[in-house]
């Protein structure tokens, strides 16, 4: 069962009875999509890197929430996105229309976005000139590609609920598709993870987290 919960920063998200857990922070939605997934990994990428165009893989598309904030980002910007997301259990079109997501993107962005997104799942579709989106309906470990990331954005739910998702051949299977000095990003950090990143000889560091958590997981992928 499917519910929607007002979070504290007054976006919404989807609390998912099953697996018992929302899909973003209740501390705050909006604000952890944009400092875990926008701030920490696409737009440091970009510092670090000079280039007009970005490749994105996220583990968990789920609300649409990373997409959108990161197409609209790069579009104002004039940054060709090439985004790729794996989700298992897609959500329904109209559970996502009830998030009311499109108050925090340009109209057009939202419209292309809705009006296309049960065909992602299929095929790959032009929200804009700038930004293509490919849904993978399948799960992490069922998921192929000859395709190589700069960024991947992980936002399974957490390993309480969801351990088969954060486990070494996990983790290792979602690096495989990281370029060479690509950014990995995700909103938890433990030992565990920690030890499992530097097992695959990526650079881990410990940034600041969204409300709610003092600290978050970076590591990126030695040239």
């Amino acid at each position: 069962m499917l519910q929607l919960v007002m979070t504290g920063d007054g976006s919404r998200t989807i609390y998912n009875s099953e697996v018992g857990e929302n899909y973003h922070s209740r501390h705050g939605a909006l604000q952890e999509s944009r400092h875990v997934f926008l701030k920490s990994g696409l737009e440091y990428f970009l510092a670090a890197n000079r280039t007009n165009r970005v490749s994105v893989l996220e583990v968990g598309f789920g609300t649409g929430l990373n997409f959108l904030l990161t197409a609209e980002y790069c579009i104002g910007n004039q940054i060709d996105l090439k985004y790729t997301g794996i989700e298992a259990h897609p959500l329904s079109p109209e559970m996502i229309v009830q998030t009311g997501y499109d108050q925090y993107i340009k109209p057009e962005t939202w419209e292309s976005f809705i009006q296309n997104y049960p065909d992602p799942l299929t095929a790959p579709i032009q929200t804009d000139q700038f930004c293509e989106l490919q849904i993978a309906n399948c799960r992490l470990s069922d998921f192929v590609s000859p395709e190589k990331y700069d960024v991947i954005y992980f936002d399974a739910f957490a390993s309480i609920h969801q351990p088969e998702m954060w486990t070494a051949e996990a983790i290792a299977h979602t690096v495989s598709f990281l370029k060479p000095g690509g950014v990995f990003v995700t909103y938890a950090i433990t030992g565990d993870l920690k030890r499992m990143m530097k097992s695959l000889a990526m650079k881990v560091e410990k940034a600041p987290g969204a409300p709610g958590k003092r600290e978050m997981l970076r590591a990126v992928r030695p040239a």
